[in-house]
């Protein structure tokens, strides 16, 4: 097994104000397409990759599991965009261990709790 995870979804219940929230913070273009009954808005792909999601389905919470999405080389740079986007951070960046590098956790638009990580 190449990785543990192989796709991962977000779910939101505003799919503009989200897909405006991930744009902003990581400056991607998030594709759009309906699967089945569910509005779909695609992370970049290459190697693990994943969606944000609207339906009727899962909902936001912060109490589920904890997805860490990459963040480049720093995640300085994501994490001073997330307020100005509308979300709230939560934990600072904060290094784990120099083999590791650094995680920061925060609240998107929608209420999902969600982290970065990077490697400096």
């Amino acid at each position: 097994m190449a990785n543990s995870i192989n796709w991962f979804e977000i779910p939101v219940t505003d799919f503009g104000r989200a897909k405006k929230f991930y744009s902003d913070i990581f400056g991607i273009e998030m594709n759009e397409m309906m699967m089945g009954p569910s509005q779909m808005g695609f992370f970049p792909q290459g190697g693990v990759s994943g969606a944000i999601v609207k339906t009727d389905g899962h909902k936001p919470s912060m109490d589920g599991t904890l997805v860490y999405l990459a963040a480049g080389e720093d995640l300085s740079g994501v994490l001073g965009r997330i307020e100005t986007a509308g979300g709230k951070v939560i934990q600072p960046k904060t290094k784990v261990t120099d083999e590791i590098g650094f995680v920061a956790v925060f609240t998107d638009t929608e209420g999902n709790k969600v982290a970065l990580h990077s490697p400096k």
